[in-house]
């Protein structure tokens, strides 16, 4: 079977719930995979700055600074992955931009409340925000890859759990 050939049968199918497979890979597959990268990639160097300097600017200028890069980063490899013929995934430019724009979102949203003048309000809202993120991307796993929802959350909690370990241990050393 011809590269042509398998594209057209990757666009003619259906997931398990009825989404377009194209869709799916094209689409949610990019845009999850940054989320995850930007929400858990991040952790680590927020979390161990906050711990470090007890200051919420300085962690906020860390977690931009993260999200940022971050997007930047993962726009480009998923970009030059590959060119989408062979897999169907789509054109790189629309799969490099969802996936870096999704990687900054996941980077940010923890971010934020580091803004706040308050260390210990920040704090608690940014690991707040991190539980709703984690439980966002289990949802998103449920809903487009029909995975168990209990299943993910678990995945995804053990996973940014270990790296929000990590930001902790190393900011309290």
């Amino acid at each position: 079977m011809d590269a042509s050939r398998a594209v057209q049968n990757v666009d003619s199918r259906s997931t398990a719930r009825g989404h377009s497979q194209e869709f799916v890979l094209q689409v949610i597959q990019p845009g999850l995979a940054g989320l995850m990268d930007g929400s858990v990639s991040t952790l680590a160097p927020i979390f161990a700055t906050a711990f470090a300097t007890h200051t919420s600017h300085t962690a906020f200028l860390v977690g931009l600074a993260a999200a940022v890069g971050a997007g930047i980063s993962m726009g480009f490899s998923e970009g030059l992955s590959d060119d989408g013929t062979l897999t169907g995934r789509g054109h790189p430019l629309k799969r490099g931009s969802i996936t870096g724009i999704m990687t900054f979102f996941g980077g940010i949203f923890h971010s934020l409340p580091f803004l706040l003048s308050s260390y210990f309000l920040a704090l608690a809202l940014a690991c707040a925000v991190v539980g709703v993120e984690l439980v966002v991307i289990a949802f998103i796993r449920y809903r487009f890859f029909a995975s168990s929802f209990l299943r993910s959350v678990i995945q995804v909690v053990v996973g940014g759990g270990l790296v929000f370990a990590a930001g902790i241990i190393i900011g309290n050393s």
